[in-house]
């Protein structure tokens, strides 16, 4: 049976988190944030900061796309790029004082969306989506 594009769990999932993004962009537009930049930012979550190979899978980047915006936040003065102390080969990406700043901010944004989505559905539904995605992803995964 075919399904109007509108229709396909693809063409709703996609549309949701363009809303998604299109809010955090807005929100993000007053602090120099972008949605990709905040969700990176939220990634460097350890004082010693996390190899830079975690981050584009965490996240669904490709590599070429993360070292652009990688470079760009060091720029910004937002992070700072470290040799592991235990093994050199590795690139440790560690916040600085303002990168720290910056993900404080996208914390706020993405806890005060969680908490109105909350209220406005439930945490039972919202299990029951949260298991329903993961199911999406490995069968998508799977093909």
């Amino acid at each position: 049976m075919k399904h109007a594009h509108k229709d396909t769990y693809c063409s709703r999932i996609k549309q949701s988190w363009h809303s998604i993004s299109r809010m955090y962009n807005a929100e993000g537009d007053q602090h120099n944030l972008t949605t990709t930049l905040g969700f990176i930012l939220l990634q460097i979550n350890t004082p010693e900061g996390i190899p830079s190979t975690s981050i584009g899978p965490a996240l669904g980047m490709e590599s070429t796309s993360l070292v652009r915006t990688l470079s760009l936040m060091e720029k910004k003065g937002w992070i700072k790029r470290k040799k592991d102390a235990k093994d050199a080969r590795k690139v440790m990406i560690v916040l600085t004082a303002k990168g720290k700043q910056k993900r404080d901010i996208s914390r706020l944004a993405v806890q005060a969306f969680n908490e109105s989505v909350e209220k406005k559905i439930g945490k039972a539904k919202l299990k029951v989506f949260t298991e329903v995605l993961e199911q999406i992803n490995a069968i998508a995964i799977e093909r």
